[in-house]
C-alpha cells in the first residue's frame, strides 16, 4: 500500500505506528477500516499500492518499442503477399525486372513451369545467319587430302596433342578432300575427318557460349541498354523464341557436346566419304523441303524432300546446332540438357544421345550407334578442349 498525504508533517509519525500493523501477516480488517477513518479526518488518503502499474510505468518504453518492432516485421513480411512480382518482358523489354524470376534460373536453379517452357517455334528468321555464309564470295580451292595432313603436320596440330592438352589450333577448312575416301586406313581416314570438323564444332560452341554469358549479364541487371535489347530481340528471332520469352531463349541458347557433334557428323557422312557432304558440304544429314539441296540416291520420284546443302562445312555446323536447339523433336534433349545444367553436371554426351532418337528413322538403334561411335573412338576426350585463339600465322595457311 502506499500513502498519500496533503499533509507533509504527520507522515513520519503515522509511518512509524502503523508500519507494523500494516503488513500482510498482522492485517486485520476491523483495525484497518478504524485506520482509514482516522486517516481521512487528517486528510490522508489510504490507496493500495498496483504493483502491475508500477511495473508498466517503468517498463513502457520497452513494452512499446517491442510491439512496434514486432508490427513492423509482420507489415514488411505479409505485404509482399498482396504485391505483383510478375516480370513483364513487353514491348518495350523491361528486363530490369526479370532479375526476380529468373535468377535461380541464370545460377543453375530449377526453372519454374517447365511445361511452358521451350513451346512453339518461329521458322522465320533461326537461319538467316546461316545463310548469309551463302552471300560470302567463296573463292576457296578444295584442298587435296595429302595438302590437308601436310598443313597439319607444319602446325603441330595431331589429335594425340590436343587429347593431351586440350587445346586445338584455329585452323578452319571450309571444305572436305576429295580423296578422303580413297584413304584405306580406317584410322587415318578418322582421324583427319575429326581434325577437320573439331575447330568448326568448338568455334560454333564458343560463340554460343558467348551469347550465352552476355544474355545472362542483361538479365542480371537492372537497366538495359537499347543495344542490349536489339541483341535480345535477335536472339529471339534466330532461336525462333515466340513472344520474346526469355526461360525459353535460356533452354535453347547452348552448346552441343563436341563429342556428340562429332559423332553425329560421322554416322551420317560415314567419316566424310558421303555424296552430301562431298557435294553439300552437308556433315548431318538435314532435310529440306524447299530451297537448294540434294536428293537422296534411290529415292522414289515422289520424295519431296532433299539433303541441305552449304557452300561451307561452318555453315553446316551452324545449321546443325540450330537445329538441335530449335525443332520440336529435340525439346526433350534441351529439357535434359537444362535439368544437367541445374544440377550443376557436365554435358554427358552419352545421356543426351539417349534424346536423339527422333533424329532418324531407325529411333532407338540410332542413338546406340551414336553412343557406340563416342565410345570406340574414345570422342568424349574433345569434350572439354579450348580452341586457341586465331593467330595471323594461322590465318594465311587457310
Amino acid at each position: 500500500m502506499s500513502l498519500h498525504s496533503r499533509s507533509t508533517g504527520s507522515r513520519g509519525y503515522l509511518k512509524k505506528i502503523f508500519i507494523n500493523k500494516l503488513t500482510k501477516k498482522n492485517f486485520n480488517p476491523t483495525q484497518f477500516l478504524k485506520l482509514q477513518k482516522f486517516l481521512s479526518s487528517q486528510g490522508i488518503v489510504l490507496k493500495k499500492k498496483n504493483s502491475f502499474n508500477i511495473g508498466f510505468e517503468k517498463f513502457r518504453t520497452l513494452y512499446l518499442t517491442g510491439l512496434s518492432s514486432f508490427i513492423i516485421i509482420m507489415i514488411a513480411f505479409i505485404a509482399p503477399i498482396f504485391s505483383e512480382f510478375e516480370p513483364k518482358i513487353a514491348k518495350n523489354l523491361k528486363i530490369n525486372e526479370s532479375n526476380k524470376k529468373f535468377k535461380k534460373v541464370l545460377e543453375g536453379g530449377d526453372i519454374e513451369n517447365k511445361s511452358k517452357i521451350d513451346e512453339g517455334l518461329d521458322l522465320s528468321n533461326i537461319l538467316e545467319d546461316v545463310f548469309k555464309f551463302e552471300e560470302i564470295p567463296q573463292d576457296t580451292v578444295r584442298l587435296s587430302a595429302s595438302t590437308i595432313e601436310q598443313l597439319f603436320k607444319d602446325t603441330d596440330y595431331s589429335l594425340s596433342e590436343v587429347r593431351k592438352n586440350k587445346k586445338v589450333k584455329p585452323i578452319r577448312l571450309s571444305l572436305l578432300p576429295n580423296e578422303i575416301k580413297q584413304i584405306e586406313s580406317s584410322k587415318k581416314r578418322k582421324n583427319l575427318f575429326i581434325q577437320i570438323i573439331l575447330p568448326l564444332i568448338l568455334e560454333e560452341n564458343s560463340l554460343i557460349l558467348i551469347d550465352r554469358k552476355r544474355l545472362f549479364s542483361i538479365l542480371n541487371k537492372n537497366k538495359n541498354s537499347k543495344k542490349e535489347i536489339n541483341w535480345l530481340n535477335r536472339k529471339f528471332k534466330q532461336y525462333g523464341v515466340l513472344n520474346k520469352d526469355i526461360p525459353t531463349l535460356k533452354v535453347r541458347m547452348d552448346i552441343v557436346p563436341v563429342s556428340l557433334a562429332i559423332a553425329q557428323a560421322a554416322k551420317e557422312t560415314g567419316w566424310g566419304t558421303s555424296r552430301f557432304a562431298l557435294e553439300g558440304n552437308a556433315l548431318f544429314g538435314q532435310w529440306t523441303w524447299s530451297g537448294d539441296g540434294i536428293k537422296p540416291a534411290g529415292a522414289e520420284s515422289d520424295t519431296k524432300h532433299k539433303v541441305m546443302k552449304f557452300k561451307v562445312l561452318k555453315a553446316s555446323v551452324r545449321a546443325y546446332q540450330r537445329n538441335l536447339n530449335t525443332h520440336s523433336s529435340y525439346k526433350n534433349f534441351r529439357q535434359l540438357r537444362a535439368q544437367l545444367r541445374d544440377d550443376n553436371e557436365k554435358l554427358d554426351s552419352l545421356l543426351l544421345a539417349d534424346q536423339l532418337d527422333n533424329y532418324a528413322e531407325t529411333g532407338k538403334e540410332y542413338t546406340k550407334i551414336l553412343k557406340q561411335i563416342i565410345n570406340q573412338n574414345s570422342l568424349k576426350d574433345f569434350d572439354d578442349v579450348k580452341l586457341m585463339p586465331l593467330s595471323v600465322k594461322y590465318k594465311n595457311l587457310i
